[in-house]
């Protein structure tokens, strides 16, 4: 919720823009009520920046202090939160960017340039920013755990392909019999059997117990394996290709092996904080959220529910609506490129879960593959734009989602926003008449594919 003057904004003593850097920022003040602006530099150092916040307070006395920076998170951002009497107001990158394109079409750009138009955006646009509130602790703390654990999830997916990459240029029958790269099983199978002779040269009884020992159990698929590794032939026997290719994949195995166990470190540390938090049942309650996606969902809501003023505010905020563009007669309606990627991830992959644990979802999911026409992502996003709604609702009345009354708000519903696909699930799951009158084909919107992009088409009755 933006907060201008009339909407609990304090009288500000000052207003200061900082331009940060990694070792020095550049900061441009002005006293409330216009006059001459200062500027100076200030250290990335806990006693400069210390010594800097508080020589502002004494000079003000201790009055609020507007600060403008580019940055919602890093080393400047955290310390300056430590200070009570700085408000702090995040400018996006992209905001200053286009700004300086518009003052200096020239391209010119320096530190105290850059300060100095990021305090005309504080002082003059302020209503257009967003004052930082800092949410409670343990809902910041799982908002990074999550993260953190995403980054480590796709730096190991990285290296798996790697791995992947280099087997195919010399053992590529390792791809057949290893499901998962990244697993337990596959990295000892290849630590322990680098080549196709090395695994030949092995006793049946050994490598049989291999795969027992490490959680294979089946023997259908065991035998078949012994079987395809006692006919296989090597793709290529040039030992110049070959020994560089092991030695990068015996490193690589270890640097996957070591992601897996700080994986589960951050899983564990995200499930213990969201067991504590008072909205964890409100979260773990949507079907499909589980042990992953849950905190995840919580961390994108947060505690402050006064923060948005409605829920589509909050549907902009998470990336998963389109972005319209209009200019006289022309209107085009397209997929959102910026936005936060995690936060529009975690309802993407979320939507996608619920489809094979909710009646509705995968009903609406459904008639949006097969009536509608939309590719697979494209549903996946029209079901994950009702989830926010449904999740919204929740959130704010601090109550757990409950499949069978959104069922029975579902059949109440006069002439229902839902897809007859969805209406009629859901009759045939609670055994309600149908009248021969399926629910109304009419939604707000739907995503279409046209000229290669995902585009968002006018709702139709």
């Amino acid at each position: 919720m933006r907060e201008t003057l009339g909407t609990g904004e304090p009288e500000y003593a000052a207003y200061v823009a900082l331009d940060w850097a990694d070792r020095e920022h550049a900061w441009v003040l002005e006293e409330a009520g216009g006059g001459k602006r200062e500027s100076g530099k200030l250290k990335q150092t806990p006693e400069s920046i210390e010594a800097w916040a508080a020589g502002l307070a004494t000079r003000f006395g201790g009055r609020p202090i507007a600060v403008g920076l580019e940055q919602s998170r890093g080393a400047l951002i955290y310390a300056l939160q430590a200070y009570g009497h700085l408000e702090l107001y995040p400018i996006h990158p992209s905001t200053s960017a286009n700004y300086r394109k518009a003052i200096f079409p020239g391209g010119r750009k320096n530190d105290p340039v850059d300060a100095d138009l990021l305090l005309d955006l504080l002082t003059r646009h302020r209503d257009r920013l967003r004052r930082m509130r800092p949410d409670q602790e343990e809902t910041r703390k799982l908002q990074l755990l999550t993260e953190k654990r995403r980054q480590l999830v796709d730096e190991q997916t990285s290296e798996t392909n790697r791995v992947t990459d280099l087997l195919k240029s010399y053992f590529p029958q390792a791809l057949r019999w290893l499901d998962d790269l990244s697993s337990p099983l596959a990295v000892a199978f290849l630590q322990r059997w680098p080549t196709l002779q090395q695994v030949q040269a092995e006793e049946a009884d050994c490598v049989r117990k291999f795969f027992y020992e490490h959680g294979s159990r089946s023997k259908e698929r065991i035998e078949l394996r012994l079987k395809e590794i006692q006919e296989a032939r090597p793709l290529i026997e040039d030992r110049a290709i070959i020994e560089p290719a092991i030695l990068m994949v015996q490193a690589l195995l270890e640097v996957i092996a070591a992601l897996r166990r700080g994986i589960k470190t951050l899983q564990d540390a995200c499930a213990a904080v969201f067991a504590s938090h008072p909205d964890a049942e409100i979260f773990a309650s949507f079907p499909g959220a589980g042990p992953v996606l849950a905190p995840r969902l919580l961390a994108a809501f947060g505690s402050q529910r006064d923060r948005w003023e409605n829920v589509v505010e909050f549907q902009s905020y998470t990336g998963i609506p389109p972005i319209t563009e209009g200019s006289g007669k022309s209107l085009d309606i397209h997929f959102r490129w910026r936005c936060a990627k995690f936060l529009r991830q975690s309802f993407h992959e979320f939507a996608e879960q619920s489809i094979q644990q909710s009646e509705w979802a995968g009903a609406f999911f459904h008639h949006q593959r097969h009536v509608n026409h939309l590719d697979h992502q494209a549903a996946v996003r029209s079901l994950a734009y009702k989830w926010i709604r449904i999740m919204y609702c929740c959130w704010k009345k601090r109550t757990p989602y409950q499949e069978s009354f959104h069922q029975e708000r579902l059949l109440k519903r006069p002439r229902s926003s839902e897809n007859p696909t969805t209406t009629a699930a859901v009759q045939k799951k609670s055994g309600a008449p149908t009248n021969g009158r399926p629910g109304s084909n009419r939604v707000h919107f739907q995503f279409k594919k046209v000229a290669g992009f995902c585009k968002l088409s006018a709702a139709t009755s």
